[in-house]
């Protein structure tokens, strides 16, 4: 298991449910070519990738690259670390054929070759850190949710989608990867201000 501090971005949810077992940390996807067109998605990966740092990890063929090729650039080189799956010919357990280009993704690999994909990716990363991490930040815990009315009372889909629109984020969130989101990019003290004004 290794435990990542930046986040991990891959592409579909089923590379994402293949790394929940291998990695500790905020794992997100791009939902393939969505994260072209959908404006909150990329200001969210600017956002994080800019104050925690971002791992992709897509598959090794032609559309994983110029999925790669676009968030690097959109949040910017300085803030991205690369992992790279080797270009293994095959077919993922789940699908019927092989892909157009006949190659394994992130979820037909093996662990040893993820895990060493992300060690790679971190060992390339600057000793000088652009990413500002004050370790001293109290986190949003799941009980604020509560007390603020976001999560698990009446009304709080609707405060919850209100607050997600106007802190430009994805309607789309789970419950755990809007707490990992929230408390990467706010304080306490001010996403209770940013909620005390819906």
């Amino acid at each position: 298991m290794i435990h990542l501090k930046q986040i991990l971005l891959v592409e579909g949810k089923y590379d994402a449910a293949r790394l929940h077992n291998l990695v500790e940390g905020t794992i997100l996807t791009t939902d393939g070519f969505r994260v072209m067109k959908d404006r909150a998605l990329q200001r969210m990966l600017q956002q994080l990738g800019r104050t925690q740092g971002l791992i992709i990890l897509t598959d090794s063929d032609a559309a994983g690259f110029k999925i790669r090729h676009f968030v690097t650039g959109l949040v910017g080189a300085a803030y991205v670390l690369q992992a790279y799956v080797p270009a293994i010919p095959g077919k993922e357990a789940r699908k019927a054929q092989p892909g157009k280009e006949g190659l394994l993704g992130v979820e037909g690999i093996s662990d040893d070759q993820l895990l060493q994909s992300l060690h790679d990716a971190l060992q390339s990363a600057p000793t000088e850190s652009p990413v500002d991490s004050s370790d001293n930040v109290q986190p949003i815990t799941y009980t604020d949710l509560y007390e603020w009315g976001i999560s698990g009372t009446a009304n709080s889909a609707e405060r919850r989608r209100r607050l997600l629109q106007r802190l430009g984020l994805p309607p789309r969130l789970s419950k755990k990867e809007l707490l990992q989101i929230l408390t990467t990019l706010y304080t306490r003290e001010s996403l209770a201000q940013q909620i005390a004004q819906l």
